[in-house]
Parts: structure tokens; sequence; C-alpha cells
């Protein structure tokens, strides 16, 4: 399964995509595998499964389990080398190239390549941005780096460029597990605008309204996690996928 092209061809088909943040250590078991076995059939078009921070054990066996459910792609989405999986399909294999901690631009990419050249994981490089959302998020401050101001749409841009020059593949947007706000409809249009990348856009997202401005704003992706930790709604879910694609008319 070649995953980003995939991606790129849901884009095209469906007008944007939609990703659904499995987070093993903010949900149950039951929770994340009913959504795992029931993503395709609410137009999910991929899994993310990760966290800024595991206190968990058991990680790689519940990406295993997930994998097993699904009918759509499953990709990591990793807080550090230690989650990277055999049992996924590819990596979002970013570098948070909002901040400056080099531990987070290159040090757990070092550490994770080799094992992902182990278990034959496609890798999807990603140049992360991390968007201030008026709150402190968890990966702000395990990264230890602080977000683009949301009112910077210059900086954003910017940042964005450099890692289209450095060859990565999609640009990710985020405001944050938790945010307050989401990544602003108007910085979206700016990066969209300056970029020739797919966008990718999370966190603060709650409503299907919010979701249909930031694909009508550029953005290819969105990606919802904590709502749908919080309320396991599956008639809900098909609202939010439904708002990711425009030019597809969703029935169940």
């Amino acid at each position: 399964m070649q995953v980003f092209k995939t991606l790129m061809e849901v884009k095209e088909n469906r007008g944007g995509g939609f990703l659904l943040l499995l987070d093993p250590d903010r949900s149950s078991a039951k929770s994340l595998l009913l959504l795992a076995e029931k993503a395709a059939e609410y137009h999910v078009d991929a899994l993310l499964v990760g966290s800024s921070f595991i206190i968990q054990t058991g990680f790689h066996d519940m990406v295993r389990q997930i994998k097993n459910r699904a009918s759509v792609p499953v990709i990591i989405f990793p807080g550090s080398h230690s989650q990277i999986s055999p049992y996924a399909d590819a990596v979002l294999f970013t570098s948070l190239i909002s901040g400056r901690n080099p531990l987070y631009l290159i040090e757990e990419q070092v550490r994770g390549a080799p094992l992902m050249k182990e278990y034959g994981l496609e890798p999807i490089p990603t140049g992360y941005m991390l968007i201030d959302s008026g709150r402190a998020t968890s990966v702000q401050y395990v990264s230890g780096t602080y977000p683009i101001p949301a009112d910077k749409p210059d900086i954003a841009c910017a940042h964005a460029l450099a890692a289209q020059y450095l060859g990565m593949k999609m640009v990710f947007m985020e405001a944050g597990s938790g945010a307050k706000e989401s990544v602003p409809e108007e910085m979206i249009a700016a990066v969209t605008g300056y970029i020739d990348l797919p966008v990718m856009v999370g966190g603060g997202l709650r409503q299907p309204e919010e979701i249909e401005r930031r694909i009508q704003a550029g953005a290819s992706f969105v990606v919802v996690g904590n709502h749908f930790e919080a309320h396991d709604n599956l008639s809900a879910l098909l609202e939010f996928t439904s708002a990711a694609h425009p030019t597809e008319q969703v029935h169940i």
C-alpha cells in the first residue's frame, strides 16, 4: 500500500480528507477498537495513532489490534521514536520545524529511521508546525518549544516554505491536543496560497462547520481526535467526515 498516494487520491476525488487520531493513552481499548472497526463505514480516510506522551504499556499491541480491525490506512503519528510500530502502514515522519529543540528537529528522527527501515514502513516526511491555541498544550510542554503566534501568518508561511524546500511532502499545522482555539482560517489560506504542498490541519476542531471552513480555506486534510475521545458518537463522526469531503455525497 502506498499510503501517501492513497491520501492524494482522496484529496483529488473527495475534495479533502479526514483523519481520525487515536490516542491509546487517552481512550479505552474498547473505544479505540470500535472507532477503528467503523472508520471506513463512516468515511474516515485514515487513522493516525500516537501521543505526545505515553504512560501506558502495550502501545505496539494496541497498534496491532487497531490494524487488525481497520480497513483504512493506519499511520503512526509518533511523539517519539519509541512509538514507531511494525504493525502500521506508514509513519508521519515529522520534524517540529516551528520549534528550535534539536531533539524534535532531527534527533528523534535519527533514532526512528532505522526502525522504519527494518519494519518496512512507508515514511511521509512532514513539516510539523505548532500554532498557538490560547493555552499550553501537551506537545508544547513535552517538546519545550514555543508555538507560532496565531496572528502571524507570515511566520507560518516562511516555515512552511522551508519544509517544501527541504523536500518534505506535507505540512501539518496543529493547535495541539486539547487546544482552546483551532488554527485560524486566515493562516491556513495564507500558507496554502504560499506553498505547493498539501496542508493538514488539526487541534481544537469540535464542529463540522469548523472543518468545512478549513477545507474551504485550503486545507487538504483535517485531523480530529479529542472530540471523539470524549464523545463516542458515530453519527456525529459521519457529519465530520462529510464536512471534509465537499465533492462527495455521503450516505449510510
